[in-house]
């Protein structure tokens, strides 16, 4: 079944995508929740359409993303958490990172953030998408509170 989806879904593709998917999931899952359409020959002609008009914002944002990129590549992410030897009490997840990328000056929405849940003191790295073509790798050291 092909689709157009309307907005990103994870493990499916991006806004404005045509996808393939099984009949079932699209039927009962994408279509209802409104996250995709019917990809018929007229809705693939409105949505070339609309992406001719797109792809001069699209720069824009992607110029915009790699700034934002920029700045988090130059930045050092500490982040510090009770731990015993070098097991956390707890662990260290996308909300941390977030936060930590906030108190330095650079908001990333946690959603955007793919690192997995640390449980030990060391130096880690952390996905962060900005944009559909702007990824960054994002190291940072989770150290123990003294």
């Amino acid at each position: 079944m092909e689709l157009i989806l309307k907005q990103d879904v994870q493990n499916v593709g991006f806004k404005d995508d045509i996808v393939t998917v099984k009949a079932g999931y699209g039927r009962n899952f994408l279509i209802p929740q409104g996250f995709a359409q019917l990809a018929t020959p007229s809705a693939k002609k409105v949505l070339a359409e609309n992406l001719k008009q797109k792809a001069h914002k699209e720069a824009k944002v992607v110029a915009d993303a790699t700034k934002i990129a920029d700045a988090l590549k130059a930045l050092e992410i500490k982040i510090t958490s009770k731990a015993g030897g070098e097991k956390l009490f707890g662990s260290v997840t996308n909300i941390d990172i977030a936060a930590a990328l906030e108190s330095a000056g650079q908001p990333v929405d946690r959603k955007f953030i793919t690192s997995g849940t640390v449980k030990r003191t060391g130096k880690y790295t952390a996905s962060v998408r900005l944009h559909r073509d702007v990824v960054v790798e994002l190291p940072y050291e989770i150290v123990a509170e003294v």
